[in-house]
């Protein structure tokens, strides 16, 4: 059989497509991926991201405040509680305090000597000792210390007491341990949900190795790149979002150009003929598709959130990666392996080539009764979005951890019988020349139990002042006391003082995230829309298509916070949460709008846009629905992991994109096809077949 890049080109210079999928240029192809894989792999093999650090925006006055308190004594040295209480939850006797104030001198021994205590409650049931530890320069690093001093203090626990670790750096050092092979199981239940969701989509025991194998290689890649990115411009980033968004992105491409693949296998013979065809065909959906989620993401470079800023350019980085894959190392896998792949549903031509029957009759009805249709899609998103009602942005710390810490706990314990801002205190500087002013002010705001001076630095000019709040650490009253303490010592002549501390840094996150969401969200629907206006060349379709877009992220949204309120007693989203699902929502929705209007408007050249429409539904549905359903499922594997947030923010895309791909892309969509008709176009003109164009 003669290359099919010599019989479909005809001896005009031969399309990329072409070589991809030839005998020979699918072979030099996939050398050529190994090789510039090999390559890559090799020279980023050491890299690491750095920490994710830095929760509050670099400006702020509570990071100010942590940069500060590096001038003083011992600044490597922080406090952790050691909680003590009976576990038939009784009085402690005067030999259960004996025992411990053995076990502060044991653990003094070991390397904290300055431990105090025990102090006993008012009510006599718990007792604390305070052990200072050497923090590392990470919450990894930190992690392995309280681990020693866990084991240490489970070896000499005395009889009948429960003992839990508890305070700052106990909560950072639980949420990184929490952390510990959780990447690992991530990637895993991430394989496990794509392989079987790939395997029910192409019916086919051996063609989802392909794709899967291809986007799994990606990753790994993606991994490794994306650190040495963090690692050059000191990005901290969550590696688990860059893996989910690479397979749920990359498997998405797949699917779109082997669901083409399958189509034009039913109209020719030739194999490597219908490959090329179907690349050219949807290269440019997925170009656009990938570049409008890339673009939306590096707006975060303009967060004031570390964490939320760290993400934008690894992610772009990984979904880039993701793009070359799909483009240029899946067709000449598809290539080599040829026809046989799709066994044992093997596409022939001339036949029947209406798989699409159920949803040609859906987009059918929907364009039959447009008003009807797109009134009920609205009203099923105006109840979904009911769900902001009552919702609330922040989470305290034990409400952070989706599993049960030791920390968690003890800070429970602590709460119960002590003031709960024992365990995390607000730090003031001052002055020293006013810092006994400053403490005597900062005593006399509501709901502080002590204010009192705790170190100088070595020049003597800033004192530290250790407040202690009767407030369990992020409830909105500790929150409020943040804003009553600045408000009360920042007018204190000559004082400079600023409050900071680990409930400061969350009131500051809190601002910080509020002004990122306003900042970056208009941005997300100008890029969204360009893309749109670039691909469509219309003005009336970019913009319907992004109010549609809106609506199904809000209402996302507000489901997925009615369903965190309800299933899982989650009465408030996590800071970062909403800017971070309203750009996935938006961008990758967007994807689907992509994958379908794109169709739409190819089908609208010959048939017309109503026509048009229900012919691009017909052939779209199937794959849109099937990739909405695998982005759902890997998102929802963001719920192995320990922290709410994650959790939270893979429920919200999940529910989204499921609305997105059987409500707006099925239903919403059409229906404001077939009511605006061929004016959806304007100002371009759709071409129709035989020259006549349309407005």
């Amino acid at each position: 059989m003669a290359d099919s890049l010599v019989r479909t080109r005809s001896g005009a210079r031969p399309h990329l497509a072409d070589r991809l999928t030839s005998r020979r240029g699918a072979w030099v192809a996939l050398g050529l991926a190994v090789v510039v894989m090999g390559v890559l792999f090799g020279a980023f093999a050491g890299a690491e991201a750095p920490a994710r650090t830095g929760q509050a925006p670099a400006g702020s006055e509570s990071t100010r405040v942590g940069e500060l308190l590096e001038e003083f004594p011992g600044a490597d040295r922080e406090s952790v509680l050691v909680v003590a209480s009976r576990e038939d939850d009784g009085v402690l006797s005067g030999g259960d305090l004996d025992g411990l104030e053995r076990l502060g001198v044991q653990v003094g021994a070991q390397g904290a000597p300055d431990s105090a205590g025990p102090m006993l409650s008012e009510d006599g049931k718990a007792a604390a000792l305070v052990v200072p530890i050497t923090v590392g320069a990470d919450n990894a690093e930190t992690s392995g210390v309280v681990k020693a001093l866990r084991t240490d203090i489970a070896a000499q626990t005395p009889d009948g007491l429960t003992l839990q670790v508890t305070g700052g750096p106990a909560f950072g050092a639980d949420a990184a341990a929490a952390f510990d092979g959780a990447d690992f199981t991530l990637l895993l239940v991430t394989v496990l949900i794509v392989a079987v969701l790939l395997i029910l989509t192409y019916r086919s025991p051996v063609l989802w190795l392909i794709p899967l194998v291809v986007v799994a290689l990606a990753d790994a890649l993606a991994g490794r790149v994306t650190a040495a990115a963090g690692a050059l411009w000191d990005f901290g980033f969550d590696a688990g979002i860059v893996s989910v968004l690479v397979f749920g992105a990359g498997t998405n491409y797949a699917l779109l150009l082997i669901s083409r693949y399958r189509e034009e296998l039913q109209r020719t013979e030739d194999d490597r003929l219908a490959l090329s065809t179907a690349w050219r065909k949807t290269a440019l959906a997925i170009l656009a598709s990938n570049l409008t989620v890339v673009l939306a993401l590096l707006t975060l470079v303009l967060a004031t959130i570390p964490m939320t800023r760290g993400l934008g350019v690894p992610a772009a980085i990984g979904l880039l990666i993701a793009l070359v894959a799909v483009l240029f190392v899946l067709p000449p896998a598809l290539a080599v392996c040829g026809r046989r792949l799709f066994w044992p549903f093997v596409p022939r031509p001339g036949e029947s080539r209406d798989e699409g029957g159920v949803w040609r009759a859906v987009a059918s009805r929907v364009v039959k009764r447009p008003v009807a249709s797109l009134l009920g899609g609205l009203a099923l998103l105006a109840v979904m979005a009911s769900g902001l009602s009552g919702t609330s942005v922040g989470l305290d710390q034990i409400e952070k951890f989706r599993v049960q810490s030791e920390s968690a706990a003890g800070l429970e314990t602590l709460s119960a019988h002590f003031p709960p801002g024992e365990a995390q205190p607000v730090y003031v500087l001052a002055d020293t020349e006013a810092a006994a002013e400053v403490a005597s002010v900062a005593g006399d705001v509501k709901g502080v139990v002590r204010a009192q001076p705790a170190g100088v630095t070595d020049d003597g000019s800033l004192t530290k002042i250790m407040v202690t709040s009767d407030y369990s650490p992020g409830t909105e009253r500790s929150l409020d006391q943040i804003v009553d303490l600045r408000e009360a010592v920042h007018p204190i002549e000559g004082a400079d003082a600023l409050v900071g501390g680990a409930v400061a840094t969350e009131l500051d996150a809190a601002e910080g995230s509020e002004r990122d969401l306003l900042v970056i969200a208009p941005l997300v629907l100008a890029v969204s829309f360009l893309v749109l206006l670039v691909l469509l060349r219309s003005l009336i379709a970019p913009g319907l298509l992004l109010l549609v877009n809106l609506a199904s992220a809000v209402a996302a949204i507000g489901a997925g916070a009615w369903l965190s309120r309800v299933l899982f007693d989650q009465q408030a989203l996590d800071l970062q949460v909403p800017i971070l699902a309203f750009l996935f929502l938006v961008a990758l929705g967007i994807d689907y709008t992509i994958f379908l209007v794109h169709r739409a408007r190819a089908e609208a050249a010959q048939l017309g846009t109503r026509k048009g429409m229900v012919e691009a539904v017909a052939h779209t549905g199937g794959v849109i629905t099937s990739a909405g359903i695998v982005l759902a499922g890997v998102f929802a594997a963001l719920g192995v992991l320990p922290l709410v947030t994650l959790g939270q923010l893979g429920l919200i895309v999940g529910v989204g994109v499921l609305v997105d791909t059987l409500v707006v892309r099925t239903v919403i969509v059409p229906a404001i096809f077939a009511l605006v008709g061929d004016r959806i176009w304007w100002p371009g003109r759709l071409q129709r077949a035989g020259g006549e164009s349309s407005t």
